[in-house]
């Protein structure tokens, strides 16, 4: 194999054009963009599934996304697209598909997979009525009130992020935890919240051996039975996911108890699996399938639309234009929406786990950025924190904004100052306020020229900042589907034109092991002599203070 690095301009014979195109950016403004075109937020919106994307606030025109739609013809997305959602091997690494949109299907051809679906899905209907209605009792005959999630990664991110958004939608027949963390806190305080008697845990690990998942459902299983449970019984509280029966049955797991997890859907792209258990307890199988509906409409609409209108593509294209040719090295994702303040830490998995990737799917080293640092938090708290830097710092931060029309809650007026201070932050963002309109603004208050002069420069905004906008009628569990499943199509269209493998983490897998070895270490308390002195000295600072 070549030791070369490849360089993104080796993918594609539009190169230096794009280039060219990026130049003339760095040198006109939005501004200038919307004074001479009246027409351009209709020109660069779409609208699918339920939800609508306005992205006129960015760092484009026609000239741009023709050439960018060249590089999705030269990186041949259409014919990738195809193969991602008819099952072929796209995660080349570990030879198998990625058919995660099989999950959202509610009738389809009777394939292996989707018959597996299926039968999931009957399975857990069964287990949610049967716990919501009071069947399915605990060890002394109590009804079962509390629901945790033990998992970590993909199998606690995505179903406790949905549970949050959807908290309009609880049905109050259980309430809905969730514990990964391996630090002890997290389940400490939740055991403290929690009567035996009446608690179900969902213990989801594929392997059933993921050190925090394991760890914290032993914890379970330990107060469970130091709190009167008998072990027969233990199989009345403990519900598994995990392709691992046999491992889950030892552990006190009935097998009738166990729900499947399959090679073909990677952990954070489960959601919509049994890992999404928590979330039909919380809301009611109904509701989880028009989740699954509402991810299925997007898949149709990534699968049917053309490029040049289709959502997640151009959300992809976007973020390939600003990471490969105008340095963005990050993005931020801003709801404004407080029941989706977990979405960005969702998204950092689903984009950095999938697309943190130093080598293209040949094994060969690349010198390109691939994928970005997403950072985030509910609007309007940002506002008065991070925002600072997005209006007036030099750090480049293309920004995705989302934001339902709608509330849920009867709060009218506070709706529209949310929904106004979304709008009025990309307006913000995009216009910004020059010298000039900094001392006239002073003058109006009455400051002297002499403080005018020194403080009208501290109050310039540069503008010129790019964003998206997201909107929908309202959040329900229709348009959280179809707005997760855009972005996992987002990931998957920056894989190809990457030349990545979106499917594999093997960068997680480390310092998973190294763990291990370190734990290993602090047990025996045999420190090997040939590791590096800052490793060996924490872990001796940890044995003398736990001696």
């Amino acid at each position: 194999m070549s030791t070369e690095t490849k360089n993104i301009s080796d993918l594609y014979q539009n190169w230096d054009a794009l280039e060219a195109r990026a130049t003339q950016w760095k040198n006109q403004t939005l501004a200038q963009a919307f004074a001479k075109d009246n027409n351009r937020s209709a020109r660069f919106s779409i609208a699918a599934a339920g939800l609508e994307l306005d992205y006129s606030k960015n760092h484009i025109d026609d000239d741009v996304i023709a050439l960018l739609l060249d590089v999705c013809e030269q990186a041949e997305l259409k014919t990738a697209i195809k193969k991602l959602l008819r099952g072929d091997n796209v995660n080349n690494t570990e030879q198998r598909p990625a058919l995660h949109t099989a999950l959202r299907f509610l009738n389809q051809p009777e394939t292996e997979e989707n018959k597996a679906v299926a039968d999931a899905l009957d399975k857990m209907a069964g287990l949610v009525a049967r716990v919501h209605n009071g069947d399915w009792t605990g060890y002394s005959g109590k009804k079962i009130t509390d629901v945790v999630n033990i998992g970590i990664g993909g199998s606690d991110l995505g179903p406790r992020m949905v549970t949050k958004a959807l908290t309009p939608f609880h049905t109050d027949d259980v309430n809905v935890h969730f514990v990964a963390n391996i630090d002890g806190a997290e389940i400490f305080d939740m055991l403290q919240k929690l009567d035996s008697e009446s608690t179900l845990w969902l213990v989801a690990s594929k392997s059933f051996s993921t050190l925090e998942t394991l760890q914290n459902a032993l914890t379970a299983r330990a107060w469970m039975l130091d709190k009167g449970c008998p072990e027969a019984l233990l199989h009345k509280h403990f519900v598994a996911i995990s392709s691992k029966v046999d491992k889950a049955i030892d552990f006190g797991i009935a097998e009738e108890n166990i729900f499947p997890m399959w090679d073909w859907v990677g952990g954070r792209y489960s959601l919509w699996s049994a890992i999404g258990l928590p979330i039909a307890f919380a809301v009611g199988m109904d509701n989880f399938n028009k989740l699954r509906e509402g991810a299925a409409l997007m898949d149709a609409h990534f699968a049917e639309a053309p490029l040049e209108k289709n959502i997640p593509v151009i959300m992809g294209l976007l973020m390939f234009w600003y990471s490969n040719l105008l340095g963005a090295d990050n993005q931020a994702v801003l709801p404004y929406a407080n029941h989706l303040q977990l979405l960005p830490a969702y998204l950092q998995q689903l984009e950095m786990e999938s697309n943190g990737k130093s080598v293209n799917k040949a094994g060969e080293r690349i010198s390109y950025q691939t994928g970005s640092v997403v950072w985030g938090t509910e609007g309007s708290n940002g506002q008065h924190s991070f925002h600072q830097l997005l209006h007036q710092g030099n750090v480049f931060t293309p920004i995705d904004f989302i934001a339902p029309l709608r509330a849920h809650h009867p709060i009218a007026h506070q709706q529209k100052y949310l929904f106004a201070n979304c709008v009025a932050q990309s307006q913000a963002l995009m216009s910004g306020r020059d010298l000039e309109a900094s001392k006239a603004e002073l003058r109006v208050q009455g400051v002297s020229e002499s403080e005018i002069d020194f403080l009208a420069e501290h109050k310039v905004h540069p503008g010129n900042r790019p964003s998206s906008t997201i909107i929908m009628e309202e959040l329900n569990p229709t348009t959280l589907g179809a707005l997760i499943a855009a972005y996992e199509h987002k990931v998957f269209t920056l894989g190809v034109l990457w030349d990545i493998n979106s499917f594999d983490q093997w960068g997680v897998e480390l310092g998973k092991l190294l763990g291990t070895h370190v734990a290993t270490a602090i047990d025996t308390t045999d420190i090997p002599t040939d590791w590096d002195s800052s490793t060996q000295n924490l872990i001796k600072r940890f044995l003398n203070a736990n001696n």
